[in-house]
């Protein structure tokens, strides 16, 4: 078998849903397979798998065992040459396994890949490539002289290439990262004892320690709905914080100077991202858009859409969009394919719209507004 892909679910059953599907579209001619774990989600995350993809492996954990474990278990029930651990809030392209796979396999020196990651408004995540996070690196982040002096200062988010510029980076994000899966486990996979958010940053390292090369890869892009998972509550803060002093402890020698100063750093950085994420997942419960543009050419679909919202919605193609105010852009996936949506996204990106997928086949809509929405679900009545 060429390819797994390693899915690690905790209570986002829609955006799962939409993961799957794209990524079934993805794999039709690659010799693939899914493997979904479940860290005992609370939602009815495992009975929509059932129900909607019966053929796939689902593994259902007890408890919530971390994203480290839970990967881990994943990968070890793996067939696949190369592995993918991939987000469940993600929606990957028809066409992205097919080009990954290609460039990694003119790569005799590799390590892990990582692309182009886009929030749900269609804008480039830094974070899809990334520098060690040394202390002198993280000085720059803290202290923001990686903004104000990229070209010097831009190791922490790779800046050495540019969001369009394929090439070797140090860390990748683990919301999408492929490797072979005999160098997982020669690594010793995620290392269980950090339990999230420095996980990637460690598996990242330790492959460049194997004489690895890591790399990012531009030419297809990936939607991640950022923080889908994760709620930005003092759990998250006490979290982030025992993850990055785990990192370092296990990978630097560090004085206590240095200790004090990356706790108020890391400190710092918890709650800016705690404040960030305050956003909650809800139903249709955001304020509304002033117009909506339905991307089909199902009129039914338009209807049902103007008695859910009670508003007016226009059908039009997606080479006709322009610039707007308070618009949202629904997409309807039995229309138009993922990579079409994709671009669409980064194409009208900072144009004035929100944008939403009605994923083939199901009654919700789904998208996110920012990098730091948690994102929303607008469950639609009748629809089929």
């Amino acid at each position: 078998m060429q390819l797994s892909i390693i899915i690690l679910n905790y209570n986002v059953r829609y955006f799962l849903e939409l993961c799957v599907l794209s990524v079934q579209n993805a794999i039709q001619n690659i010799d693939a397979e899914i493997i979904v774990i479940d860290n005992n989600s609370q939602d009815d995350s495992c009975e929509m798998m059932k129900q909607r993809f019966p053929n796939l492996k689902l593994i259902e954990n007890k408890g919530n065992l971390g994203f480290p474990k839970g990967n881990n278990i994943g990968v070890s029930q793996a067939k696949g040459e190369y592995i993918c651990i991939l987000n469940p809030d993600t929606v990957v392209a028809e066409d992205t396994f097919t080009k990954v796979l290609a460039f990694a396999k003119k790569q005799n020196d590799l390590g892990i890949i990582g692309c182009k990651l886009i929030d749900g408004t269609g804008n480039f995540l830094p974070e899809s490539k990334r520098g060690t996070p040394t202390p002198f690196v993280a000085f720059t982040k803290i202290t923001g002289l990686y903004k104000i002096f990229p070209k010097t200062f831009g190791k922490y988010y790779a800046q050495h290439l540019s969001e369009n510029e394929t090439g070797k980076v140090e860390i990748l994000v683990g919301a999408f990262m492929l490797m072979k899966r005999d160098l997982y486990n020669e690594i010793g996979g995620f290392d269980e004892n950090c339990f999230m958010y420095s996980d990637d940053i460690d598996l990242s390292y330790l492959a460049l320690k194997k004489g690895k090369s890591n790399y990012y890869f531009h030419e297809t892009s990936v939607i991640h709905y950022k923080g889908e998972s994760t709620i930005k509550d003092g759990n998250y803060m006490k979290r982030f914080r025992e993850a990055m002093n785990f990192f370092y402890k296990k990978h630097f020698r560090v004085s206590l100077l240095f200790s004090a100063f990356m706790e108020m750093g890391i400190v710092f950085f918890s709650l800016v991202k705690m404040f960030q994420g305050k956003s909650s997942l809800g139903f249709g419960t955001k304020s509304s858009p002033e117009n909506y543009i339905l991307i089909s050419n199902n009129q039914f679909f338009r209807e049902q859409l103007e008695k859910q919202l009670g508003k007016r919605v226009a059908i039009q193609d997606i080479l006709s969009l322009k610039k707007s105010t308070s618009t949202e852009i629904i997409f309807d996936q039995n229309y138009l394919n993922f990579k079409v949506i994709i671009q669409a996204l980064e194409t009208n990106k900072n144009k004035g719209f929100t944008f939403k997928i009605i994923p083939k086949s199901s009654q919700f809509m789904i998208g996110s507004n920012s990098s730091f929405d948690r994102g929303e679900i607008v469950k639609i009545e009748n629809f089929r």
